[in-house]
């Protein structure tokens, strides 16, 4: 088992952390780290933990010190441990400002011990919402629809912070270039599920997902609050987005499946369309989100954006 780890000015929320991989009740894992160009005490702290935890339980890859941002930083570190991977090991990705339940990684290891070797798989999970000082303040929404393709595209279920990989799944993912500014986690899924592979989800929460002024993502409380973040941003970066991942997608149609590359086709050419292509598109099977009402902002989006 690999836990990457890619680290950001965190010295502020790392140890607590850190301290959460140790009371796994999984045992048997690997920490690669990667620090992304900290002007804090991040890296003091992560030499630190390596000599509590064993040298041999924690290494520090991806290549240099040179800023690459989270999600070229998460893929160097997983191409880093691929090579000691072995059939039945999993990668996790870790946040730098959570705190994982001991049972997370054991909860995902069971799951993906259910699919055939070869078959890529993703497991992910819901969480405990909690505010900087770990008071809880809520849940993550949950997975009201089963996962899978075209709905990846309209959203992304699979919060990375959650997020394990079979070997089959970590082979695919670490031999992929997406487009910059595709996000690990949301291309994770997408490229997995576009592939056949298969997507677990878990309505128990496996860790304290903190929510800062600091968050590179973040989650909202409620479908409330979400819709209105939503409304807020309109639909440019979405489309944006969304335009980006289908050319991140076409690019890899080798790994697809015959029914991923079909839908990829017809959807590239709705949003270079017109309102009639993109009415159209939008009868695809399964292209929905993950509640009724994000798919009628999702409808929206996709037509007016």
């Amino acid at each position: 088992m690999a836990i990457l780890l890619s680290t950001y000015n965190g010295s502020g929320y790392l140890t607590p952390q850190l301290d959460s991989f140790i009371a796994q009740t999984h045992p048997r894992w690997t920490l690669y780290w990667r620090d992304d160009g900290s002007a804090d005490a991040t890296p003091a702290l992560l030499t630190q933990f390596a000599a509590r935890a064993g040298n041999e339980r924690c290494v520090q890859g991806g290549g240099g010190p040179a800023r690459l941002g989270i999600a070229d930083s998460f893929l160097a570190l997983l191409r880093t441990a691929l090579p000691t991977l072995a059939e039945g090991d999993a990668v996790a990705f870790a946040d730098q400002d959570d705190v994982w339940l001991p049972e997370k990684l054991a909860r995902g290891m069971s799951a993906l011990a259910e699919v055939p070797p070869g078959v890529p798989a993703l497991y992910c999970a819901r969480q405990v919402l909690v505010d900087e000082h770990l008071q809880q303040i809520g849940l993550s929404p949950e997975f009201n629809r089963p996962p899978g393709f075209p709905a990846a595209l309209t959203q992304n279920i699979a919060t990375g912070c959650t997020i394990l990989l079979n070997h089959a799944a970590a082979t695919l993912i670490g031999g992929s270039r997406p487009l910059p500014g595709t996000l690990h986690d949301w291309w994770s899924y997408m490229l997995i599920a576009g592939a056949g592979g298969v997507v677990l989800t878990d309505d128990a929460p496996v860790l304290l997902y903190r929510q800062h002024p600091g968050n590179a993502v973040g989650a909202q409380r409620s479908r409330i609050r979400r819709a209105m973040a939503a409304a807020r941003r309109g639909p440019g970066p979405f489309m944006t987005d969304f335009r980006r991942h289908l050319d991140s997608l076409a690019a890899h149609e080798a790994v697809l499946t015959a029914s991923a590359r079909q839908d990829i086709a017809v959807l590239r050419q709705a949003v270079a369309g017109g309102m009639r292509q993109r009415m159209a598109a939008l009868n695809l099977p399964g292209l929905r989100r993950n509640h009724w009402s994000e798919g009628m902002l999702f409808r929206l989006w996709f037509m007016i954006g």
